[in-house]
């Protein structure tokens, strides 16, 4: 069996990982607060997409791929299939906006719906993980121990449900930040769970491995996360809150009730001001006629 580094650059990668995951889950559990108090059924939508953005693709799906820039095997080089790369992206996303959906928007008990959700998203993130080792070319043989595999499905299935727990129930933004380190614990214990079931029997090279390196998708999969987080800040900052409404409802209702008074407040100070010119001018003249 050949030698496996996870952590082929140190301790960057892992870090670099965990920062993003804990970035993606705050930007989700902040756009879960949106959606539970969206006005409308297509604001909650627009919500629920940013949410499944947030955590399906920042959270976990470039935590993942930040991981496995420190991931090498000794005696042969890594090259990726792009086509799967993208699909355990959009595998990540789809599978955590319709574990946000059932949660959010689903019907019967919120802890049974909580725990259906769960299950859908933790299976879809550990589909991402291993369609994204899948894409991952190499001159060997890959195999995986199965008790090492169901716990890293077990730990995404946990992990989901908590993620989607907190989605449900969070508010302050004190208590959203230390969920996301939480998750952001749980997402990257999931990930290296995952790779240490990994094992690699080498082969000699019979010809040159296709796909793209790691560091050749390093930099269009950085611009999109980069700008994606970025885009996901703004919409949050340009976006109302809850206590923007609040006073925005507060202050339209100030207003009808001042124009709801104006007319009780000006109709007799009319009708004195015109009495008053009248009895002005009957005095004029009877004043010139004497």
């Amino acid at each position: 069996m050949a030698q496996i580094h996870h952590f082929d650059h140190g301790w960057i990668t892992p870090t670099v990982s965990y920062v993003l995951s804990v970035l993606g889950s705050m930007l989700g559990l902040t756009c879960a607060v949106r959606f539970r108090s969206a006005a409308g059924r297509g604001e909650r939508i627009w919500w629920l997409v940013l949410g499944s953005v947030s955590i399906g693709g920042t959270a976990i799906w470039s935590m993942h791929f930040v991981a496995m820039m420190g991931f090498a095997v000794v005696g042969t080089p890594i090259r990726y299939d792009v086509g799967l790369t993208v699909a355990s992206a959009i595998l990540a996303v789809f599978a955590v906006g319709v574990g946000l959906a059932i949660a959010l928007l689903g019907q019967g008990a919120r802890n049974v719906r909580i725990v259906a959700g769960g299950v859908v998203a933790g299976l879809g993130v550990a589909g991402m993980h291993y369609t994204g080792m899948a894409a991952m070319k190499l001159n060997g043989e890959v195999t995986y121990g199965m008790t090492r595999v169901g716990l890293s499905i077990g730990i995404a299935v946990v992990a989901a449900a908590v993620a989607l727990w907190l989605a449900v129930t969070v508010r302050r933004p004190l208590v959203i930040f230390a969920a996301a380190l939480v998750m952001g614990v749980a997402v990257n214990g999931m990930h290296f769970t995952g790779m240490t079931a990994m094992s690699v029997d080498t082969r000699p090279a019979d010809g040159q491995l296709p796909g793209a390196t790691a560091s050749g998708m390093l930099v269009p999969i950085g611009l999109a996360v980069v700008f994606g987080i970025i885009g996901l800040a703004y919409a949050l900052m340009s976006a109302p809150t809850e206590e923007d409404r609040a006073a925005s409802a507060y202050l339209a209702q100030r207003r009808e009730e001042a124009a709801a008074r104006m007319p009780q407040q000006t109709g007799p100070s009319a009708t004195m001001g015109g009495s008053g010119l009248r009895s002005s001018s009957w005095t004029y003249r009877d004043r010139s006629s004497r």
